[in-house]
């Protein structure tokens, strides 16, 4: 499911405008990505949680040359899927 599919499937299950779901899912990633540009953490109970992690600088190899290369280090977005979805994944 691509963003476009996701905007027709929510404006579908809530009987909004389609123009109104994408302002929904636009508002919900804006937040999302705010909160984790903070350092903060978005948790939705049962769904799962995002967090950021800091990758520490390395050492690493070009695998077409197999010289050394310095990889910077970076902040990385982590999910953890909750328990409901989890079930809800696994379920037959």
């Amino acid at each position: 499911m691509n963003k476009s599919e996701l905007i027709d499937a929510m404006a579908a299950d809530a009987g909004i405008s389609r123009s109104a779901a994408k302002m929904a899912l636009e508002s919900f990633l804006n937040n999302v990505s705010g909160t984790l540009k903070k350092g903060g953490r978005v948790s939705l109970v049962g769904f799962g949680s995002w967090s950021v992690s800091s990758r520490a600088a390395r050492d690493g190899r070009n695998p077409q040359t197999g010289k050394s290369i310095k990889i910077a280090a970076k902040n990385i977005v982590k999910f953890k899927g909750g328990a409901e979805l989890e079930n809800s994944v696994n379920s037959k």
